[in-house]
């Protein structure tokens, strides 16, 4: 699958309801997925790291290349969203997930923006592990 220059949602009705795809060596994604476990009181998520199978075949499938990945992924529902539509979905998903509402109201494009200056940096703000 080719994915969109604008990571827009995209169909993924064969892949596993509730997972999260992630960068495995990165510190803050790695705080991402503490997060989750933290606050997913029903058990809905589980997750792949993308640089191990069987995530880094399935990043594949979405577009996202296992060995420099530019996004992290989050399929609900049988629909994957990428980037900050990923996070506000999970987050959607919590008590008080009404409170990100709003953020969708903010184009793509300039909540990608966001994401990118962060993601583009992790590894340097944040670190790296083996």
């Amino acid at each position: 699958m080719t994915q969109d220059p604008a990571w827009r949602p995209c169909p993924a009705p064969d892949m596993p309801d509730g997972l999260i795809l992630f960068d495995g060596v990165c510190v803050l994604c790695a705080g991402w997925v503490r997060f989750v476990v933290r606050h997913d009181h029903a058990g809905r998520f589980r997750f792949a790291s993308v640089q191990q199978e069987p995530g880094r075949s399935m990043a594949q499938r979405l577009g996202i290349d296992p060995d420099a990945p530019e996004t992290n992924a989050v399929v609900l529902d049988g629909t994957a969203y990428f980037k900050f539509d990923s996070i506000l979905v999970v987050l959607g998903q919590f008590r008080g997930g009404a409170a990100v509402r709003p953020l969708w109201t903010v184009p793509r494009g300039i909540r990608n923006w966001g994401y990118d200056r962060v993601a583009r940096n992790r590894y340097s703000l944040f670190g790296r592990t083996a």
